[in-house]
């Protein structure tokens, strides 16, 4: 793939975003800076997104027309896909513009709709199932076992190059901080996970565009029959970085719902910034058993995996 390819495939991406017209300005600055960032990792420019609108969007028809290969056609619109189901299930509008998308792109009509069958079901998964036998109050150490494990399996995650992989990290992070807060005694629900994710500056849209855009620009997204690619240089940091993320979560959770949920806004941030920071560190001692669930990952079980978790 080249990087015009990845450049539009990244523009699909952005459009995504924003097709279902109600993001805020803190939204458009969480995107912005996962832009940012994006941009200074690679060479590939990638296009801004300025106060109103996002350049480029005017014409879909162009950013298609630079996909040339199936390939690259197939993971742009499914890329758009997942952008629209990372923080929910799409709304209409986002249906609307993958339709469009899709028919632009001369997809499959069959295909792109298992596509987005999967990936509706990822986003939907309960977040109370698959507790894994646990009882409801978890003692220090199971806390502990729970947030490891969580983490190395998420890391695995992003070993895979598959881009319904890397969305399904999203939901098992809500799963993960729901069997803390519950373990705590606080009945929780999804919009109540979200709003925790979001304190904590995690914004689930742009997580997995940054999450996504890395692999891609990386050469890391897209192959085809779930095998890992790239270098292990490349693989390494990227799944590192879902580790790191995933250990933080669980980490400030624990501290947030054992404070009685009283931690303020700054010190929730704080605590996650250093402790996602100490964590890319702990997840190199963690590098094996990561490539070693990778390896017993079956993509074609994903949306079921996930639901066990």
């Amino acid at each position: 793939m080249n990087e015009t390819e990845q450049r539009a495939i990244l523009g699909l991406s952005l459009m995504a975003a924003f097709a279902d017209g109600t993001k805020n300005e803190k939204e458009r600055d969480e995107i912005r800076h996962v832009v940012e960032k994006l941009q200074a990792q690679t060479a590939v420019p990638v296009a801004a997104v300025d106060q109103d609108r996002l350049p480029g969007s005017t014409d879909l028809d162009q950013l298609c027309a630079a996909l040339l290969s199936p390939e690259s056609r197939q993971l742009g619109y499914e890329m758009a896909v997942c952008v629209c189901d990372a923080d929910a299930v799409q709304s209409a509008s986002e249906r609307e513009f993958l339709e469009r998308l899709r028919a632009t792109l001369g997809l499959d009509t069959a295909t792109s709709l298992a596509h987005v069958d999967q990936a509706e079901s990822i986003a939907a998964t309960p977040i109370d199932s698959g507790s894994g036998g646990l009882p409801s109050s978890m003692t220090p150490a199971q806390l502990d076992k729970a947030i490891l494990d969580a983490a190395v399996f998420n890391g695995a995650l992003e070993l895979l190059p598959e881009s319904l992989a890397t969305m399904a990290i999203i939901p098992l992070q809500m799963k993960l901080v729901y069997r803390i807060g519950k373990s705590y005694g606080f009945e929780l629900d999804r919009g109540s996970v979200k709003d925790f994710l979001a304190t904590a500056g995690v914004g689930l849209t742009s997580q997995f565009l940054e999450q996504a855009g890395r692999k891609l620009l990386g050469g890391l997204l897209g192959a085809v029959g779930g095998r890992l690619i790239g270098g292990i240089g490349r693989q390494a940091v990227s799944s590192g970085m879902s580790f790191a993320s995933t250990y933080a979560l669980g980490q400030v959770a624990r501290r947030y719902y054992a404070a009685n949920r009283s931690l303020s806004t700054e010190m929730l941030r704080a605590a996650f910034n250093e402790i996602r920071a100490d964590a890319k560190g702990l997840g190199s001692r963690y590098q094996g058993d990561i490539q070693n669930t990778a390896n017993t990952l079956d993509i074609s079980k994903l949306v079921a995996t996930v639901r066990e978790q």
